[in-house]
């Protein structure tokens, strides 16, 4: 049953008044494919619009704390604490996002929408130097905290 849709048919928010407070926490990563002229620029700190991954930095964490304000059905949430890596590959870098509160709910979605802010932060930066970014495997690895407990992507 999807839970985002009442008896009759309508949309609603779930009612999460009647859970604990818990510890949870979520990552997901994705990553953005890059040519190889982007790629040095972005690594090199060439780009004409400033330190591209700081401000990806920036933007996964401000995207994580917005999620409720962009994804209608999520709850706005006190966020204890957003971090961030970033993994460079072959003409890629791999962005991770990890969000943690102490709340009724997950943060599942705080971390992909922090993921997705962040690589099309990067996108943005870079498109006058490649149009043919990919952004790719937004993913949520791993979830811990409620009802259903610990979740590890295999």
């Amino acid at each position: 049953m999807l839970t985002h849709i009442d008896e009759n048919n309508m949309p609603r928010m779930v009612d999460v008044s009647a859970k604990d407070d818990t510890q949870r926490s979520a990552t997901a990563s994705g990553i953005i494919h890059l040519n190889e002229a982007a790629f040095r620029a972005v690594k090199e700190g060439d780009g004409k619009k400033g330190p591209v991954l700081q401000t990806a930095v920036v933007a996964a964490i401000m995207g994580a704390k917005k999620t409720s304000e962009l994804i209608p059905m999520c709850h706005p949430l006190m966020i204890n604490s957003v971090k961030t890596q970033i993994t460079e590959l072959k003409n890629a870098f791999k962005l991770s996002v990890s969000v943690k509160i102490t709340g009724k709910t997950g943060v599942e979605m705080e971390a992909l929408t922090g993921v997705s802010v962040g690589l099309l932060a990067i996108y943005d930066m870079v498109k006058a130097v490649d149009k043919s970014m990919r952004i790719s495997d937004i993913i949520l690895e791993r979830k811990e905290g409620g009802k259903s407990g610990v979740y590890v992507r295999e």
